[in-house]
Protein backbone atom coordinates (compact mmCIF):
# COMPACT_ATOMS: atom_id res chain seq x y z
CA UNK A 1 0.00 0.00 0.00
CA UNK A 2 1.51 3.31 -0.89
CA UNK A 3 1.41 6.20 1.11
CA UNK A 4 -0.75 8.40 -0.47
CA UNK A 5 -3.41 5.45 -0.25
CA UNK A 6 -2.66 4.96 3.32
CA UNK A 7 -3.10 8.89 4.05
CA UNK A 8 -6.18 8.69 2.06
CA UNK A 9 -7.58 5.76 3.84
CA UNK A 10 -6.43 7.32 7.29
CA UNK A 11 -8.23 10.51 6.84
CA UNK A 12 -11.59 8.51 5.36
CA UNK A 13 -11.67 6.48 8.81
CA UNK A 14 -11.67 9.55 10.62
CA UNK A 15 -14.77 11.64 9.05
CA UNK A 16 -16.42 7.94 9.21
CA UNK A 17 -15.69 7.76 13.11
CA UNK A 18 -16.63 11.21 13.46
CA UNK A 19 -19.73 11.29 11.82
CA UNK A 20 -21.27 8.14 13.27
CA UNK A 21 -20.60 9.46 16.68
CA UNK A 22 -22.76 12.11 15.70
CA UNK A 23 -25.33 9.58 14.50
CA UNK A 24 -24.03 7.13 17.59
CA UNK A 25 -23.86 4.50 15.64
CA UNK A 26 -21.10 2.14 15.90
CA UNK A 27 -18.64 1.89 12.85
CA UNK A 28 -16.32 -1.28 12.04
CA UNK A 29 -13.73 -0.61 9.75
CA UNK A 30 -10.85 -2.95 8.60
CA UNK A 31 -8.73 -3.16 5.41
CA UNK A 32 -8.54 -6.55 3.32
CA UNK A 33 -6.26 -6.73 0.37
CA UNK A 34 -6.07 -3.00 0.14
CA UNK A 35 -9.64 -2.38 0.31
CA UNK A 36 -11.49 -0.56 2.80
CA UNK A 37 -14.23 -2.30 3.97
CA UNK A 38 -16.71 -0.19 6.58
CA UNK A 39 -19.60 -1.17 8.73
CA UNK A 40 -22.23 0.74 10.32
CA UNK A 41 -24.38 -0.80 13.03
CA UNK A 42 -26.99 1.96 14.07
CA UNK A 43 -28.51 0.04 17.00
CA UNK A 44 -30.92 3.34 17.35
CA UNK A 45 -34.15 3.07 15.12
CA UNK A 46 -34.07 5.43 12.35
CA UNK A 47 -36.60 7.83 12.00
CA UNK A 48 -38.22 8.02 8.90
CA UNK A 49 -39.05 12.20 7.88
CA UNK A 50 -42.85 12.03 6.88
CA UNK A 51 -43.44 13.64 3.43
CA UNK A 52 -44.73 17.01 3.79
CA UNK A 53 -46.93 18.68 1.19
CA UNK A 54 -49.28 21.47 0.45
CA UNK A 55 -51.80 19.72 -1.10
CA UNK A 56 -54.42 17.19 0.88
CA UNK A 57 -54.64 14.90 -2.66
CA UNK A 58 -50.92 13.78 -2.24
CA UNK A 59 -52.46 11.97 0.41
CA UNK A 60 -55.30 9.85 -0.71
CA UNK A 61 -54.46 6.21 -1.77
CA UNK A 62 -55.28 4.88 -4.94
CA UNK A 63 -59.06 3.49 -5.32
CA UNK A 64 -60.25 6.58 -3.13
CA UNK A 65 -61.90 9.55 -3.61
CA UNK A 66 -62.50 12.56 -1.03
CA UNK A 67 -65.94 12.59 0.70
CA UNK A 68 -65.62 15.28 3.01
CA UNK A 69 -62.91 17.76 4.25
CA UNK A 70 -63.27 19.41 7.75
CA UNK A 71 -60.50 22.16 9.10
CA UNK A 72 -59.88 22.78 13.02
CA UNK A 73 -57.05 23.27 15.05
CA UNK A 74 -55.73 19.75 16.54
CA UNK A 75 -52.54 20.46 18.18
CA UNK A 76 -53.00 23.91 19.36
CA UNK A 77 -50.65 26.20 17.47
CA UNK A 78 -53.01 28.44 15.92
CA UNK A 79 -52.89 26.62 12.07
CA UNK A 80 -55.41 24.86 11.00
CA UNK A 81 -55.01 21.29 10.65
CA UNK A 82 -56.94 19.15 8.09
CA UNK A 83 -59.41 15.80 8.39
CA UNK A 84 -59.81 14.15 5.18
CA UNK A 85 -62.99 11.53 4.97
CA UNK A 86 -62.23 9.43 2.31
CA UNK A 87 -64.47 6.59 0.65
CA UNK A 88 -63.61 3.67 -1.70
CA UNK A 89 -64.64 3.69 -5.36
CA UNK A 90 -64.85 0.08 -5.83
CA UNK A 91 -67.61 -0.78 -8.52
CA UNK A 92 -68.21 -4.16 -7.05
CA UNK A 93 -69.85 -2.65 -4.06
CA UNK A 94 -71.90 -0.63 -5.78
CA UNK A 95 -74.90 -2.73 -5.83
CA UNK A 96 -79.24 -2.58 -6.37
CA UNK A 97 -81.76 -1.84 -3.93
CA UNK A 98 -85.44 -2.95 -4.97
CA UNK A 99 -86.49 0.81 -3.23
CA UNK A 100 -83.86 2.47 -3.46
CA UNK A 101 -82.12 1.71 -6.88
CA UNK A 102 -78.10 1.80 -7.23
CA UNK A 103 -75.99 2.32 -3.29
CA UNK A 104 -72.75 2.60 -3.19
CA UNK A 105 -71.74 0.45 -0.30
CA UNK A 106 -67.95 1.35 -0.64
CA UNK A 107 -66.52 1.79 2.69
CA UNK A 108 -65.19 5.35 3.99
CA UNK A 109 -61.82 5.91 6.14
CA UNK A 110 -60.06 8.81 7.72
CA UNK A 111 -56.58 10.97 7.59
CA UNK A 112 -55.91 13.17 9.57
CA UNK A 113 -53.14 16.29 8.44
CA UNK A 114 -51.44 18.11 10.85
CA UNK A 115 -50.47 21.64 9.38
CA UNK A 116 -46.71 22.48 9.58
CA UNK A 117 -45.78 26.23 8.74
CA UNK A 118 -47.99 25.67 6.14
CA UNK A 119 -47.62 22.34 4.35
CA UNK A 120 -49.45 19.27 5.50
CA UNK A 121 -47.87 16.26 7.40
CA UNK A 122 -49.89 12.73 8.10
CA UNK A 123 -50.57 12.54 11.62
CA UNK A 124 -52.82 9.05 11.06
CA UNK A 125 -54.68 7.00 8.29
CA UNK A 126 -56.92 4.47 8.88
CA UNK A 127 -58.73 3.62 5.28
CA UNK A 128 -61.80 1.74 5.72
CA UNK A 129 -62.97 2.22 9.49
CA UNK A 130 -66.14 3.10 8.64
CA UNK A 131 -69.12 1.77 6.73
CA UNK A 132 -70.92 3.37 3.63
CA UNK A 133 -73.65 6.33 3.97
CA UNK A 134 -76.05 3.81 2.51
CA UNK A 135 -76.15 0.56 4.68
CA UNK A 136 -79.40 -1.17 5.56
CA UNK A 137 -81.17 0.60 8.70
CA UNK A 138 -83.74 -2.38 8.80
CA UNK A 139 -87.13 -0.65 9.92
CA UNK A 140 -85.45 2.36 10.84
CA UNK A 141 -82.67 4.56 9.06
CA UNK A 142 -78.80 3.58 9.98
CA UNK A 143 -76.58 5.47 11.96
CA UNK A 144 -75.35 8.61 10.48
CA UNK A 145 -71.88 9.49 10.63
CA UNK A 146 -70.36 12.87 11.58
CA UNK A 147 -66.61 14.10 12.12
CA UNK A 148 -65.70 17.68 13.50
CA UNK A 149 -62.76 19.65 15.55
CA UNK A 150 -63.51 21.51 18.49
CA UNK A 151 -61.14 23.11 21.01
CA UNK A 152 -58.09 20.61 19.71
CA UNK A 153 -60.37 17.15 19.81
CA UNK A 154 -61.59 15.12 17.05
CA UNK A 155 -64.95 13.85 17.52
CA UNK A 156 -66.43 10.86 15.71
CA UNK A 157 -70.42 11.46 16.44
CA UNK A 158 -73.04 8.68 15.34
CA UNK A 159 -76.64 10.24 15.49
CA UNK A 160 -79.71 7.13 15.49
CA UNK A 161 -82.62 10.04 15.50
CA UNK A 162 -85.07 8.37 17.93
CA UNK A 163 -83.25 5.61 19.26
CA UNK A 164 -79.94 8.29 20.89
CA UNK A 165 -76.12 8.89 19.55
CA UNK A 166 -72.47 7.81 20.63
CA UNK A 167 -69.40 9.75 20.81
CA UNK A 168 -65.95 9.04 20.31
CA UNK A 169 -63.74 11.52 21.53
CA UNK A 170 -60.02 11.77 20.20
CA UNK A 171 -57.04 13.67 21.38
CA UNK A 172 -53.23 13.81 20.11
CA UNK A 173 -51.03 12.62 22.10
CA UNK A 174 -47.14 12.57 20.97
CA UNK A 175 -47.47 11.51 17.70
CA UNK A 176 -50.66 9.25 17.59
CA UNK A 177 -54.55 10.14 18.09
CA UNK A 178 -55.96 8.38 21.56
CA UNK A 179 -59.40 7.56 22.93
CA UNK A 180 -59.90 10.13 25.56
CA UNK A 181 -63.34 9.27 26.16
CA UNK A 182 -66.43 7.83 25.23
CA UNK A 183 -70.48 9.47 25.82
CA UNK A 184 -73.51 7.66 24.74
CA UNK A 185 -77.14 7.85 25.12
CA UNK A 186 -80.15 5.40 24.55
CA UNK A 187 -83.29 6.74 23.76
CA UNK A 188 -86.76 5.93 23.53
CA UNK A 189 -87.98 8.26 21.18
CA UNK A 190 -87.77 11.88 22.72
CA UNK A 191 -87.40 10.04 26.50
CA UNK A 192 -83.29 9.38 27.62
CA UNK A 193 -83.60 5.96 29.50
CA UNK A 194 -79.77 5.55 29.79
CA UNK A 195 -76.72 7.80 29.31
CA UNK A 196 -73.19 6.82 29.55
CA UNK A 197 -69.85 8.67 29.99
CA UNK A 198 -66.46 7.19 30.09
CA UNK A 199 -63.48 9.07 30.98
CA UNK A 200 -60.13 7.51 29.78
CA UNK A 201 -58.13 10.11 31.45
CA UNK A 202 -59.68 9.93 34.64
CA UNK A 203 -60.84 6.34 34.83
CA UNK A 204 -64.39 7.05 35.25
CA UNK A 205 -67.58 6.01 34.46
CA UNK A 206 -70.79 7.12 34.84
CA UNK A 207 -74.39 5.69 34.44
CA UNK A 208 -77.08 7.45 34.35
CA UNK A 209 -80.45 5.48 34.11
CA UNK A 210 -83.97 6.77 33.88
CA UNK A 211 -86.35 5.73 36.86
CA UNK A 212 -89.23 7.26 35.85
CA UNK A 213 -91.37 4.87 33.87
CA UNK A 214 -93.58 7.93 33.13
CA UNK A 215 -91.61 9.97 31.34
CA UNK A 216 -92.96 9.82 28.14
CA UNK A 217 -95.60 12.66 30.10
CA UNK A 218 -93.23 14.13 32.99
CA UNK A 219 -89.47 14.87 33.34
CA UNK A 220 -86.82 11.96 33.36
CA UNK A 221 -85.12 11.00 36.96
CA UNK A 222 -81.87 9.76 36.83
CA UNK A 223 -79.95 7.60 38.96
CA UNK A 224 -76.65 8.13 38.80
CA UNK A 225 -74.07 5.22 39.55
CA UNK A 226 -70.27 6.27 39.38
CA UNK A 227 -67.35 3.59 39.35
CA UNK A 228 -63.72 3.64 37.86
CA UNK A 229 -62.70 1.68 35.57
CA UNK A 230 -59.17 0.14 35.58
CA UNK A 231 -56.11 1.23 33.45
CA UNK A 232 -55.26 0.18 29.83
CA UNK A 233 -53.65 0.45 26.75
CA UNK A 234 -54.58 3.88 25.38
CA UNK A 235 -56.89 3.13 22.23
CA UNK A 236 -55.66 4.56 18.97
CA UNK A 237 -58.15 6.11 16.36
CA UNK A 238 -55.50 4.10 13.47
CA UNK A 239 -56.31 0.43 15.84
CA UNK A 240 -60.19 0.70 15.30
CA UNK A 241 -60.98 -1.42 12.32
CA UNK A 242 -64.54 -1.19 12.37
CA UNK A 243 -66.29 1.07 13.87
CA UNK A 244 -69.55 -0.38 13.55
CA UNK A 245 -67.71 -3.71 15.03
CA UNK A 246 -65.93 -1.65 17.93
CA UNK A 247 -67.32 -2.04 21.35
CA UNK A 248 -65.73 0.11 24.32
CA UNK A 249 -64.82 -1.45 27.24
CA UNK A 250 -66.96 -1.53 30.78
CA UNK A 251 -69.67 -0.64 29.04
Amino acid sequence: MTKTTLWILTILTLWLIISCKEQKSKTIITLVNNTLKVEIDDSKKATLKIKKTDSITDFIPEGYIISEKINGDLNKDGLEDCIIIIKGTDKNKICKDENSGLLDRNRKGIIVLLNINGSYELAVKNYDCFSSENEDGGNYYAPELSVKIKKDKLYINYSHGRYGYWVYTFRLQKSDFVLISYDASYNRGPVINIKTSINFLTHKKVVKVNTNENADSEEEVFKENVTKISSTKPISLDEIKNFDEFQILYE
